[in-house]
Parts: structure tokens; sequence; C-alpha cells
């Protein structure tokens, strides 16, 4: 089993840097392309960094930030990588990141924002969707990453007419996006059981997170929910089955049993896990110390 950290550090000394659009806005043309140049070419080494940083550590899987490349697709904004001055720089630490991922194990993925919604009966919104999963996917391609996870999105009062809409969607979306993309059961709307027949009919793996079903159940329990995540990354041709897990910051006895605690309880690790061959992020706000925790209290355990 390999775990995953998710996007940041809490200790380590990686960090990645961001712009907003307003402030890009009061510079010119010629300033701004060279200012997220600039953040580019930091944050792609912040990414090398990031994937050495976890090979030492012992973590097998890293998240990559959605917003590598500050405001990217942002209509006023937005600009290609071949615009920046140091987009030569940038390529080859992209590529070092591939190589090293490719040489060490590291597995690597991506986790657009609730913002990205397939489902959605905007076709402004689903546009806008698109042209931010398609920019993930091109540089999912230049670093190696082969998940790009998003959820159903809203329900929009009819749940089966915006699975439809995904459907619909989903046959449209650029090659490099739909070999990578994967669909998550969420704490709101999608169950595993809604889900389910959308990944069988367009062959797309299901990323289980355990935390959302217990928040959000249906007729599963959580051995047969793995089970349906096992057999569709199976079925898909997609290989290591990717799942996630996080305690409640509360408890889950206490009101809203949905922000993530800083750790992972370990009575919270589903033993249907245990001993598989699974990539399993670990959601908890303690960063790296969260994943090496919860490794290090499974092989106490002999897990």
């Amino acid at each position: 089993m390999r775990f995953g950290l998710c996007c940041l550090f809490l200790e380590q000394p990686v960090k990645f840097r961001q712009t907003t659009a307003k402030t890009l806005l009061t510079l010119s043309r010629r300033e701004r392309i060279r200012k997220v140049s600039a953040l580019c070419l930091e944050n792609a080494n912040s990414l090398l960094r990031s994937v050495e940083t976890v090979r030492c550590l012992g973590i097998g899987a890293f998240r990559v930030m959605s917003p590598l490349f500050p405001r990217y697709t942002h209509p006023e904004v937005g600009y290609a990588l071949e615009d920046l001055p140091d987009a030569e720089h940038i390529s080859s630490v992209l590529t070092q990141v591939k190589a090293l991922c490719n040489k060490e194990n590291v597995r690597l993925s991506f986790h657009p924002d609730q913002f990205i919604v397939l489902s959605s009966p905007s076709p402004e919104v689903v546009k806008k969707s698109v042209a931010e999963l398609d920019y993930q996917a091109m540089l999912a391609e230049i670093i190696g990453a082969d998940v790009i996870n998003i959820h159903g999105g809203g329900v929009y009062g009819d749940k089966a007419a915006a699975l439809q809409r995904f459907r619909e969607t989903f046959e449209g979306l650029p090659e490099r996006v739909k070999e990578r993309l994967a669909l998550e059961n969420d704490d709101i709307s999608y169950t595993v059981e809604d889900l389910k027949p959308v990944c069988e009919d367009l062959s797309i793996p299901l990323v289980y997170d355990v935390h959302h079903h217990r928040c959000n159940p249906d007729c599963y329990g959580v051995d047969e929910a793995t089970r349906v995540c096992i057999e569709s990354w199976r079925n898909s041709g997609r290989g290591e089955p990717y799942l996630h897990v996080s305690s409640p910051k509360h408890g889950w006895q206490g009101t809203n049993p949905k922000p993530h605690a800083d750790y992972i309880d370990i009575n919270d690790f589903p033993v249907a896990w245990r001993k598989l061959n699974l990539t399993v992020d670990v959601e908890a706000k303690a960063k790296e110390l969260a994943v090496l925790k919860l490794m290090r209290e499974l092989e106490e355990r002999h897990l």
C-alpha cells in the first residue's frame, strides 16, 4: 500500500506561491507574463522538491496543487505555457519531476477545485470546467500524473438529469482528460451507489472516499464500496485503485462530522484496505505529519 500527501507540507521547507487576478490586472501584459513566468518556474522547482521530499519520507504519492500555474485559465489574465519567457526552463524542471517519479515509483495526481462541474446546466460553467481540466491534463502529461479526480457536482433538483449531463459532457472531453479522469463520491450529493453506473458506463474509475461515505451513506457497507472501487479500476484498465481517508475534526458524535481532523484516528482506517495494493491519500490538516503517524501506527500493529 502506498500513502499519499495532499498538496502541501506542514513542517518541510517546501512552499508554493500564488497570485490573484486582481493583482495581475494592475500590471501591463508584459509585466504580467514576466510575473506569472517567475511564479510557474518557482512552483515547478517546488514540485520537484516535493517529490524528493516525499520519497525521502517514504511517502509514495503526492497530490499536485491545481494552481501550480497560477490563474492559467482565467478569462482576463490567462496565458499559455509557450507565452512565458521561462517556458523552456519550466518544461525542463517538470520533465525532471516525471523522471524522478518514474525512478522512485512516486505516484502523482490532481484533484481540481469544487468549481469544476461537468454536470452543470450552465454551458458557461461547463466550458470553464473543461478548460481547467484540459490545463491540468496538460500538466499531467508533462509530469506523468495518471489521475485527475473530480466530484459529480450539484444535483440541481434532478440527480438523474445531472448525471446524464455529466455523461454527455464526458464524451466531448479532450482525450488527455478522459484517460486520466476519475470520479469520487462526496459527502453531500453523490454516493458510491449513485456513481457506480456512471463509472461502469464510461469506464471511469471510482475514487472511494470513506469519510464521505460515512457522512453520506448508501446501500453499500465499507467493504462492499471498497470492492466497487477496486473493480472500477480493474475494469477501466487504469491500474492501482485510489482511495481517500480522513477523520472528523469533532468526532463522529459531533454536530458536523464533515470537517477534517489534524490526524487520522487509526480506527477510521478500514480493515478491508489493509494488506491490499492501493494508493490512499491522507486528507488531514497535519499534512506529512499525519501521513507518517498513520503509516507508523499501521506498521506497529502489523497491519
